[in-house]
């Protein structure tokens, strides 16, 4: 039968201990017991988990990489039994790393991946090289100075324009409100300009209220939608994603996933967390802390995302990184040099603090960065 493939790396001194360790993986994320009392037939021939090669690790960790594959069986018509049998009682150990993934048909049918992807957000915002981001913010302020904000973004021609992933249904902004009054304000301004600017509103909430905001903003003409997996399950995006009557574009916000990528030797690699999981879950742009900003992730980092999201993977679109958190207009060549066009630049601060002429500052940013 059908089987897909997680491969982990694992901080073992010499092989024997990698492969005792690989063969406890093996167990561990599918029958749960010790292998001298698995069940003869079916059980230890199809679900038990399999070693299917061992190599030393190639970078300055040292260690094993182990290459271990799993029955379509012991995860079915299931995402977050998918997302258990990757890394369930695992992802508790340490000196343990999710690398890689390969897929089997079975998989790829419960994960059909991006519906727009890094194509088809470039074809909706009308621009054939990077894309340009920015948010709406600080929290606190009111419905009416947000929509200000996003007017003003969207006389500058901004792409796309985002809640800051801290606006919620606070008081001073509920959802439905922000949503409707910065739509009606990026929609006013196209009709000024003839840009073709979008509204993502954060739909990120209580789960009895994540897909009713969802819906929502289709249905009040927002352009996208932005959410934080982290925070409100890895299945929300899938089950959005794979939806064929839910037709918006799907932004992933890092916010409480920084735990599962930031040690070298436990949860995620970058390319797999913010690149191949999120294709997984359908997203079609993931925003990730950039090189050099106020977080800490180094430029091979960044690159290893960058091409997570565009590797071939079993047929999923590729879909567009956005590096940001601190970045400003200095920075650009360095990133220019770094991405190419196959990004979105989220840039944020640094043009809120051109309030004199914030439309202004987003059409240098498009000059910048090279946009047509």
């Amino acid at each position: 039968m059908a089987r897909f493939s997680v491969t982990y790396w694992l901080g073992a001194s010499d092989e024997q201990e990698a492969r005792a360790r690989a063969l406890d993986i093996a167990a561990e994320q599918t029958v749960e017991i010790p292998r001298d009392i698995v069940p003869k037939g079916y059980v230890e021939d199809e679900i038990l988990g399999r070693l299917e090669a061992l190599r030393p690790g190639v970078d300055a960790r040292g260690g094993y990489l182990a290459e271990i594959s799993y029955s379509d069986d012991g995860v079915g018509p299931d995402f977050v039994q998918l997302l258990n049998v990757v890394f369930g009682n695992s992802s508790i150990k340490t000196q343990t790393r999710v690398e890689d993934m390969s897929l089997s048909a079975a998989i790829v049918d419960l994960c059909p991946g991006p519906k727009f992807g890094a194509a088809g957000l470039r074809a909706r915002a009308g621009v054939s090289g990077p894309i340009l981001m920015s948010a709406i913010k600080p929290v606190g302020l009111t419905t009416g100075e947000l929509a200000g904000l996003a007017h003003q973004f969207a006389l500058g021609g901004m792409n796309l324009i985002k809640d800051d992933h801290g606006l919620a249904s606070q008081a001073m902004s509920p959802y439905e409100e922000r949503l409707k009054a910065c739509t009606e304000a990026v929609a006013e301004a196209n009709l000024r300009t003839g840009f073709n600017a979008t509204y993502v509103p954060n739909i990120s909430g209580p789960a009895v209220e994540v897909f009713d905001r969802a819906w929502m903003a289709q249905e009040l003409g927002a352009g996208a939608v932005m959410l934080a997996p982290s925070l409100i399950g890895f299945d929300v995006a899938r089950t959005l994603a794979a939806d064929p009557d839910f037709l918006l574009p799907i932004i992933s916000h890092p916010t409480f996933g920084g735990t599962n990528v930031i040690t070298p030797t436990t949860g995620f690699s970058h390319r797999f967390f913010f690149g191949l999981l999120q294709r997984l879950m359908g997203v079609d742009a993931v925003v990730y802390p950039n090189f050099g900003g106020r977080f800490g992730f180094t430029r091979d980092e960044c690159l290893a995302i960058a091409e997570g999201c565009s590797v071939e993977f079993s047929g999923l679109k590729p879909i567009l990184p956005a590096p940001g958190g601190g970045m400003t207009f200095e920075r650009i060549p360095e990133m220019r040099a770094t991405y190419g066009d196959d990004v979105v630049y989220l840039i944020g601060g640094a043009l809120l603090r051109e309030q004199d002429d914030l439309p202004g500052a987003c059409r240098r940013l498009a000059e910048a960065v090279g946009q047509s």
